[in-house]
């Protein structure tokens, strides 16, 4: 069991940490032609965007109420009335998720309220689904305004259950955490439909930022989850939630449609997904196909190769509390010693993550942890690379954002596959660190995990 930290210092350096309005945004952006509204400063949006396409290379679709000082002050109505009718007038959008920022909130703006009033004013937007999330941005992280958005589009879209139909038992819901990318999605759907299930995936970033190029533009997003299918999410016979940060929205829906869930805390690593295979098999009736039970073989042949490499090395580790478990436990089963664990937000997950101490922290805590310990790696995104540089060790990079390394939104890193796949990632990684820095018989005498040892120019000093 982990003992949580708290960073006490005056200012964060480097940050880890990202907001909830761009973590909420996110969210909406996995829904078929949505258009994300941050009600705030134009500034606010301004970053967001550009993370965005650093990270996916792709257009983004967001939106900003463009709030002033003034507008601040007298209270935020006639900027998000007329944000909504101009994105409804250029866009014709089927669902406007919108998210507050830490202005707005401070201000106290009622939205649900404003949301109302424009509803009353203008009955020719009846169909389009607006969807209100409150994400200041002076508290929680990326993660808590991901999970907040789905909540209240369980809220906002599903429909109860008729109590005269049966659910369908082939039909699944799915609630992926932000840390899945659309990689992991599609590897997911791929073993769903193995097993004859269908799934509906709400968000599903697969659909729309998976870095394919569309036969037509369209300022919304381009795939994504219907809002039918959102409705429609009454009629599963189970709802798999897939990261501690979704357990409210499998609650949220479970309450309203009485869909019961399941929730798996990591889909990354050997015994998380035979337990996973095995609710499969127990919901669908049907046997393990021949195809994950060879990889399932794969797997396992790849952590009897890689835990020569990964084995007893001191991994220092920062993201968001999901990620960082389902990575953090599943290197921990290789062999390796989580040396360093920083993340962004408080989670239960961290009371059981296979380290001594959590801290919620920066990047330069990760850095000087890493360092005090000795990390033989480091594993965030890519904000870690200078530290990376400065300590002499490599960087795997993981989370978002990823601006410096092509493919981001395809790193699949959950099911047997991907599992396996970054075992050789890591274990590579390693490997190359070695053989250039092959460690002396007294270092290793020492340190038989070590992989840094002094250069040969220190050597020859």
């Amino acid at each position: 069991m982990a003992e949580l930290l708290k960073q006490s210092k005056a200012c964060t350096v480097n940050p880890l940490k990202m907001s909830q309005p761009i973590g909420g945004a996110l969210a909406f952006m996995g829904m078929r032609g949505a258009m994300p509204l941050l009600h705030g400063s134009q500034g606010c949006t301004s970053f967001g965007l550009v993370l965005f396409v650093r990270h996916f290379r792709e257009a983004i679709p967001l939106q900003t109420t463009a709030m002033s000082e003034v507008a601040t002050v007298l209270g935020g109505y006639d900027n998000v009335e007329q944000a909504v009718l101009n994105i409804v007038k250029r866009t014709k959008p089927e669902l406007i998720g919108i998210c507050s920022t830490g202005v707005t909130e401070t201000k106290g703006d009622d939205v649900q309220g404003y949301i109302r009033l424009i509803r009353e004013k203008h009955p020719e937007l009846d169909h389009v689904a607006l969807v209100y999330v409150s994400t200041p941005d002076f508290k929680d992280a990326f993660q808590d305004g991901w999970a907040k958005a789905v909540t209240a589009m369980v809220e906002a879209l599903v429909q109860p259950r008729d109590p005269v139909v049966l659910p369908d038992p082939r039909r699944i819901n799915v609630l992926p955490g932000c840390h899945l990318t659309p990689g992991d999605i599609d590897e997911l759907r791929d073993l769903f439909e193995a097993f004859g299930l269908i799934p509906s995936f709400l968000p599903d970033l697969s659909g729309s930022l998976d870095g394919h190029i569309p036969d037509d533009f369209t300022p919304t997003t381009i795939g994504g989850t219907t809002c039918e299918a959102a409705r429609a999410m009454g009629t599963a016979a189970w709802t798999i939630a897939i990261g501690e940060q979704m357990r409210p929205a499998a609650e949220t829906l479970e309450r309203k449609a009485g869909v019961p869930f399941r929730l798996f805390e990591r889909v990354t690593g050997l015994e998380a997904n035979d337990t996973l295979i095995a609710f499969l098999m127990e919901i669908s009736g049907r046997p393990v196909p021949e195809k994950y039970r060879r990889q399932r073989g794969q797997l396992v042949d790849a952590m009897l190769d890689g835990h020569f490499h990964i084995g007893g090395r001191r991994i220092a580790i920062g993201a968001e509390p999901d990620l960082l478990f389902a990575v953090g436990a599943t290197l921990h089963e290789m062999g390796a010693d989580i040396c360093a664990a920083v993340t962004t937000t408080h989670s239960p997950l961290l009371d059981v993550l296979p380290a001594s101490e959590v801290l919620v922290g920066d990047l330069e805590d990760l850095e000087k942890l890493a360092s005090v310990a000795g990390a033989d790696l480091l594993i965030t995104h890519s904000h870690g690379r200078q530290a990376s540089e400065r300590l002499g060790v490599p960087l795997f990079r993981m989370g978002l954002p990823m601006f410096d390394w092509l493919g981001a939104g395809h790193l699949t890193t959950v099911g047997y596959r991907g599992t396996r796949d970054l075992i050789f990632a890591i274990g590579n990684m390693l490997m190359h660190q070695h053989f250039h820095h092959a460690p002396t018989p007294e270092t290793w005498a020492e340190h038989p995990s070590a992989l840094t040892v002094p250069s040969d120019q220190e050597l020859a000093e």
